[in-house]
């Protein structure tokens, strides 16, 4: 990786709010039904209200944004002609926004629209990322697109927004950010920048998602948590991810299982292969060394702290009482089997696995799988 670019400009709560939309008369509000209805979304209305300016706003948003979703928000975006856009909620939400407005500024025009993100939970760092992930259902599965073009323009990251969360989604996204910033920190294409991302992100994480699982009123842990995202996101956008991604966004589609959730599910189980606990030590499992480091969960050798990384962060995702094996997700054994050789298919074309440290074949990620539905992590 040659180049790192952050690109977004980040805003710490919404006291600028004002000068970001300056001399604009039409903006866009991409959201939920959620955000929309139990209106939520005022945060972003009342304030482009009391500056006169028009706006619409977009809320056909589902969790897992589809292709038949994106084409009307690109519909209703070039008739509505703005000057800007604004992705409000959660990671779906701006996803939602980054492929229509990606497609929107094709096919429309818009082409000069400000793009603002602003994130309602502490998870996908899509706020200052170049990816998006849009479902075919018919297909059941998840296609990752990556662009410069879908950077955000601005992002507002406002703790406030987040105290509300309930704590099952807390876990949810907040063990998406750990697995970011791990993918990130040991993927092919990791370099200093990025590393220092992620390596922050990960002792933020350590820091404060116990404590914004259990008091969710906790703005401390919050604030550090939506920094954690965000960090995360930096990371990964110019880095990229790695296997665990891949089969989590197979194994999403397919089951209809959380992102985050999917992702920590598989986590250990991608560590133990990338770092070949289950064979030969690779090389990588000194990189996993390394953040057990930060984490002071280190031993005096390079494989006992790979293993303990490993088993450590299996241990973890079960104080967030998240399951931590796919069929303790709820998946059938006979459905899962049904399934394997096109989830593993789907897993090891997807981009994130590009960039995985370890090269892996699809009888590779058959076993991963495997030994996730199973629990036979080490």
């Amino acid at each position: 990786m040659d180049c790192f670019n952050v690109g977004t400009k980040i805003m710490i709560g919404a006291k600028r709010f004002p000068e970001i939309f300056e001399g604009m008369s039409r903006v866009f509000v991409v959201t939920d039904r959620f955000m929309f209805e139990s209106g939520k979304v005022s945060y972003v209305t009342d304030r482009l209200e009391k500056m006169n300016i028009e706006h619409q706003i977009f809320s056909d948003v589902s969790a897992d944004p589809d292709i038949d979703m994106v084409t009307k928000g690109v519909s209703a975006i070039i008739q509505f002609e703005p000057q800007a856009v604004v992705a409000f909620g959660g990671g779906s939400a701006i996803d939602a926004a980054k492929s229509i407005v990606f497609f929107g500024k094709k096919e429309g025009n818009i082409k000069q629209c400000k793009f603002v993100a602003i994130p309602t939970t502490s998870g996908t760092g899509s706020e200052v990322s170049r990816f998006s992930v849009i479902t075919d259902r018919e297909k059941g599965i998840k296609y990752p697109l990556v662009n410069d073009s879908l950077l955000p323009d601005v992002a507002i990251l406002d703790a406030e927004l987040v105290k509300s969360v309930p704590p099952s989604v807390t876990a949810d996204t907040g063990i998406d950010v750990l697995t970011h910033a791990i993918e990130a920190f040991v993927c092919t294409e990791a370099n200093d920048f990025t590393n220092a991302a992620a390596e922050k992100a990960i002792k933020l994480v350590r820091s404060y998602l116990l404590r914004a699982y259990q008091n969710p009123d906790d703005m401390e842990a919050r604030q550090g948590m939506h920094n954690a995202s965000c960090l995360a996101g930096i990371a990964f956008s110019n880095s990229g991810l790695g296997l665990n991604h891949g089969m989590a966004h197979a194994l999403g589609g397919k089951f209809h299982i959380p992102h985050g959730r999917a992702n920590g599910i598989l986590l250990p189980y991608v560590m133990a292969y990338n770092a070949g606990c289950h064979d030969t030590l690779t090389p990588i499992a000194k990189k996993y060394a390394q953040i057990a480091r930060l984490l002071h969960i280190d031993s005096s050798s390079i494989r006992q702290s790979a293993f303990n990384m490993v088993r450590t962060t299996k241990q973890y995702i079960g104080k967030l009482n998240l399951p931590n094996t796919i069929e303790a997700a709820g998946v059938k054994q006979s459905e899962f089997e049904q399934e394997l050789d096109a989830l593993a298919t789907a897993a090891l074309a997807d981009s994130c696995t590009a960039t995985n440290p370890r090269e892996c074949t699809k009888e590779d990620i058959i076993t991963v799988y495997r030994r996730a539905f199973y629990g036979k992590v080490i």
